[in-house]
């Protein structure tokens, strides 16, 4: 088994408890890192890794959004979601940030929150990102990863035994190098909880 169909199958088991699992850290700062950049986005939007619909409360209704996730668990409850809101340009899509099914150069912003931990080929899901965004368009993430820190790398190794065994997601990956070598402009970096949290926005060169 592919660690691509083991991480699918790892979420579509999650799903019916991932949020209440994500509460606590959700209402300390999660939302507030939500709400501090996606209301301001507009135009042709991809979110990548849409999960349970956490951003969608959040956006604006002057969006034209496409939210992806490989598992349809979580796509179950982003709909649920969605459908108490008053959004009404949002397609939500079965589909692998590994292989986005779009053309290049196809949206003017891409979002992701939390979602490169987990991608079994991180690289590689960058790259496509990278590719079907329009030139000099914006891309933001909301991504947790490995410090410069090494006393607090060694609570994330050791929280990293447990994550990957149960969702696949790694927390000690290097997500902000990954963005650079994916071929992205990083334009500004905020950094939270000694730089394990970091909200950062690139564009497209």
């Amino acid at each position: 088994m592919t660690k691509k169909i083991q991480a699918k199958e790892k979420y579509n088991r999650a799903s019916k408890h991932y949020d209440l699992f994500e509460t606590p850290m959700e209402k300390l700062l999660f939302s507030k890192l939500r709400k501090s950049v996606l209301p301001s986005v507009v135009g042709n939007v991809l979110e990548v890794g849409v999960g349970t619909g956490k951003n969608l409360p959040y956006y604006s209704d002057k969006v034209n959004l496409i939210g992806v996730d490989f598992s349809s668990g979580m796509l179950e409850k982003a709909q649920q979601q969605l459908a108490t809101l008053t959004l009404s340009d949002v397609e939500l899509l079965e589909m692998d940030a590994q292989d986005l099914k779009f053309d290049e150069n196809s949206f003017d912003t891409t979002i992701s929150t939390f979602v490169f931990c987990t991608v079994p080929d991180p690289l590689r899901g960058l790259k496509n990102v990278y590719r079907v965004l329009k030139p000099g368009g914006k891309a933001i993430f909301i991504e947790h990863m490995k410090t410069d820190y090494w006393p607090v790398n060694l609570f994330l190794k050791l929280m990293n035994f447990f994550s990957i065994r149960m969702l696949g997601t790694s927390m000690i990956r290097e997500t902000e190098k990954n963005i650079i070598e994916a071929g992205f402009k990083v334009n500004s970096v905020v950094r939270h909880i000694f730089g394990v949290v970091r909200v950062i926005t690139a564009t497209k060169n």
